[in-house]
């Protein structure tokens, strides 16, 4: 059985979404649940509201999805709340 080839978008995300829970790791124990369910909940989000065929969009979100990633990285960001 051969597997089902990836894009490279399809690439893309889900590089930022491993990307996103090594960064987890590095946050204080109590509050990576919190960062968990906010990076599941925001790709999950974003996966209802897009057709694959939507370039232009995937694109944009994986780029607001890296700087926010930068950001949330930062030593000084120690919790995170779902809105």
């Amino acid at each position: 059985m051969n597997p089902r080839k990836l894009s490279g978008l399809q690439k893309d995300a889900l590089r930022l979404y491993r990307d996103c829970l090594r960064a987890i790791e590095k946050k204080p124990e109590e509050s990576r649940a919190r960062f968990q369910a906010f990076a599941r909940h925001e790709f999950e989000k974003n996966i209802a509201s897009l057709r694959r065929t939507d370039v232009k969009a995937i694109e944009h979100l994986l780029r607001v999805g890296r700087r926010r990633l930068e950001q949330y990285q930062s030593p000084n960001v120690r919790d995170i709340t779902i809105v």
